[in-house]
């Protein structure tokens, strides 16, 4: 496999892509580099159908290898929220900045003690012979009374994962792409990609 797709426009996710995938021959392209200039519903009820049906739809336009990923944060006390609805949680929806959203999400625990959270990301990468690979990562830790830092993006910057004594947004991308949620899921992606490349040595 020499290309893959990422079913997203986001900058940021691409270059967390690219950087983790960096020891791997193979380009990486956003969707609309790959001429797919459209955005996918997310009507699935968890992850693992919203990653599937944004790889499905951009695999369909291309015949290519698509990677697709649907992360998002579960707080304890709000009983998983935002969950699914991380990207578009605060009022505004998706039209909402990062900081509009997570300061929505320190309004609903205020006062709150139980601030025990994690963020999740699953992972669907469907290939042109019919494979299915599909891995899912978890960062577990707990959401600050403020924001801290200015790195990273959504949640980061309230986020303080187990282990450590600053949020996601201090704690930089070297640090991230070792710990993240998604980092997780896709260390176990690379390694399901190099055995079915036959390349896992």
């Amino acid at each position: 496999m020499k290309k893959l797709i990422l079913a997203s426009n986001n900058a940021k996710k691409l270059k967390e892509l690219k950087a983790i995938l960096s020891d791997m021959d193979v380009e990486i392209l956003s969707q609309r580099e790959a001429g797919c200039n459209f955005e996918v519903e997310e009507t699935g009820t968890t992850f693992a159908e919203n990653a599937y049906l944004k790889a499905k739809a951009v695999f369909d336009t291309t015949g290519e290898a698509t990677v697709a990923d649907d992360s998002g944060l579960m707080v304890d006390a709000l009983n998983g929220e935002p969950g699914v609805y991380s990207a578009r949680y605060a009022p505004g929806g998706h039209d909402a900045s990062d900081k509009e959203k997570y300061m929505y999400l320190l309004s609903k625990l205020e006062g709150v003690t139980d601030r025990r959270a994690k963020f999740v990301s699953s992972i669907c990468c469907l290939l042109p012979d019919g494979t299915e690979i599909r891995t899912e990562g978890e960062c577990r830790g707990q959401i600050l009374t403020e924001p801290h830092g200015e790195g990273g993006f959504g949640y980061d910057p309230v986020f303080m994962p187990d282990g450590y004594s600053d949020s996601m947004a201090v704690l930089g991308s070297e640090v991230k792409n070792k710990i993240s949620h998604r980092a997780h899921a896709l260390e176990k992606f690379r390694t399901e990609l190099r055995r079915i490349n036959g390349t896992d040595k």
